[in-house]
């Protein structure tokens, strides 16, 4: 994989258990996998998936790869600590798959093909492990979907920031829109994307605190250093754009997000 934008740090891991667990029920409702199929995730990261993915099916097998060392130490504690014995981790690149054509039932990746350079030759890699009538589902989110009130041009200014750092490490943080034509190109069949809007507001606390402050803004506020190193902003317009972020979960504030969902077949 090329340079993960966020880090590896234990705060970044943190809010990637936040984004799961505020997202489990948006992102995850309709992934299911049946008994005895095996499901390779390709880019488990700290295991922020896994678990939701092992638990919702648990008599499937599946298997969990990533090519970081310390994000997959922590995806197999996540796992023990959970219970969970259906899940076998290996560390490997993407690119490097060491599996054998048509091994799996299904693939799974979730957050990974922002981050690449070359989005089309992860799948087209990934395709060539499905068995026939196998299935894909890939989620990608899209930093253009943000809209918030009060909207603020310092805090889409901070957002640009990561757009751009994301960016010049080679990925793509408004891949999720292109999910469709990505996998339709890449050779699968069926393919049908659904847009999933986060959408919060002070009726909605636990979307403010889970996802608006913790797994978004923490997020823009992660890059600030980057940011301001690169050249991209100055420091104290970067912290107003973080201010107003932090505005919108106040009670007449709203934040809105699209994440998207693809499902594809072999």
């Amino acid at each position: 994989m090329d340079a993960y934008v966020h880090g590896y740090q234990p705060n970044e891991n943190e809010r990637l258990q936040n984004q799961a667990r505020t997202l489990t029920d948006l992102l995850h409702f309709d992934t299911l996998y049946p008994a005895g199929h095996t499901v390779l995730e390709a880019g488990c990261g700290v295991g922020a998936q896994t678990v939701t993915l092992a638990a919702r099916s648990p008599a499937a097998r599946f298997t969990s790869i990533d090519i970081s060392s310390q994000s997959f130490d922590a995806a197999q504690q996540k796992t023990r600590a959970a219970g969970l014995t259906n899940v076998t981790f290996q560390q490997a690149d993407i690119f490097s798959l060491p599996f054998e054509p048509k091994s799996f039932d299904h693939i799974f990746v979730c957050f990974v093909l922002e981050h690449l350079e070359q989005p089309m030759e992860a799948l087209t890699r990934l395709k060539r492990l499905l068995k026939p009538g196998g299935t894909i589902t890939v989620i990608e989110g899209d930093h253009g979907s943000t809209y918030f009130h009060p909207d603020s041009f310092a805090a889409r200014a901070a957002i640009q920031c990561q757009i751009t750092l994301q960016q010049q490490a080679g990925g793509n943080a408004l891949l999720g829109r292109q999910l469709y034509p990505l996998m339709n190109a890449a050779g699968f069949d069926q393919v049908r994307v659904s847009p999933r809007m986060v959408y919060a507001d002070s009726s909605r606390p636990d979307l403010v605190d889970g996802f608006t402050t913790n797994t978004f803004t923490a997020m823009i506020e992660g890059v600030r250093a980057s940011a301001i190193s690169a050249g991209l902003i100055k420091p104290e317009d970067f912290d107003d754009g973080i201010r107003d972020l932090h505005r919108t979960t106040q009670d007449d504030g709203v934040f809105c997000y699209t994440f998207f969902k693809g499902v594809g077949q072999h």
